[in-house]
């Protein structure tokens, strides 16, 4: 993974059903986030939801249903400064492309987000 100091993190509950639309979607995203200057992107659909000794999951986290898989995704940046310049391209981008209201292929108030400093990197 590129080295950076800055990560956007999401966790991100998936309709089944609408896998091969969320694939689509994030294989853009990453094009596009890279080609606007992001370290890395990495989107990920959980594998061991139910860890021991953990009662918080992220499947709890996202109020995930039966029928959802749950998806932790990742962009990695030099610095929040970089982040804010690279979104704020990506999402001119998009807004071209798209207009003001994209579909997305999951329920907006279930996806948690968050900007992270980077503590420890190896």
């Amino acid at each position: 993974m590129a080295k950076g100091t800055y990560v956007d993190g999401f966790v991100i509950s998936i309709p089944k059903k609408n896998k091969a639309a969320y694939l689509k979607m994030a294989k853009e995203a990453s094009v596009v986030w890279k080609r606007f200057g992001a370290l890395d992107y990495k989107e990920c659909v959980i594998d061991d939801a139910k860890p021991k000794g953990v009662v918080l999951t992220f499947p709890k986290l996202v109020q995930a249903r039966p029928t959802e898989a749950v998806w932790f995704s990742f962009i990695v940046y030099k610095s929040r400064s970089h982040r804010d310049a690279v979104n704020k391209k990506v999402m001119a981008y998009f807004a071209k492309k798209y207009g003001e209201k994209m579909d997305m292929p999951f329920e907006m108030n279930r996806f948690a987000y968050a900007g992270f400093k980077v503590e420890v990197s190896s």
